[in-house]
């Protein structure tokens, strides 16, 4: 399937990576023609994801820039970016000086925190400065209830896909 996917033949998608295409699609933003900035370059997210959205389709053909460890001043990129993907799994990795005004900003990351407010004794939280952020970005994804659901969802469509395929339906 990552074969299929780097060259846009039709093909299994990965959860997470339609799950944001989805989220972007069925909120009415417009990607095609859009600077996408994705931070993260996992074999799960970041990569499959940069290729869904380079390519030449519906929901899809933006320009997409990947920024990682390996990055500097990975601001100066973000800042840039119509459209944030933050897939790099650290907490604190996003905060407002690095989002352009109006931007759409999707969080990808679920990181586990301590919080001795809570019963659990820890919270969720995302890659981004939620709070920060929300005043800058005309759209904002929450962690914990933004990707994951998404996900789930993806992961229940490739299901019943498959299910379609198998039996000659699809």
């Amino acid at each position: 399937n990552v074969g299929k996917l780097m060259i846009g033949v039709d093909c299994f998608l990965p959860c997470t990576p339609h799950g944001i295409q989805q989220l972007l699609v069925r909120n009415g933003i417009e990607i095609s023609g859009k600077h996408v900035v994705i931070v993260g370059r996992s074999n799960i997210v970041g990569k499959p994801l940069a290729m869904m959205l380079v390519q030449k389709k519906p929901g899809a053909n933006a320009t997409v820039t990947m920024c990682h460890t390996g990055t500097k001043n990975m601001g100066e990129y973000t800042k840039q970016a119509d459209i944030l993907i933050v897939a790099a799994g650290r907490p604190h990795t996003v905060n407002g000086d690095m989002v352009k005004e109006g931007a759409v900003v999707i969080d990808v990351g679920v990181n586990r925190i301590e919080d001795p407010t809570k019963k659990s004794g820890f919270r969720l939280i995302g890659d981004v400065e939620f709070e920060e952020v929300s005043k800058k970005a005309s759209a904002i994804s929450p962690v914990p209830g933004g990707v994951g659901p998404m996900t789930i969802t993806m992961l229940l469509y490739n299901t019943i896909l498959s299910a379609k395929r198998h039996s000659g339906i699809a």
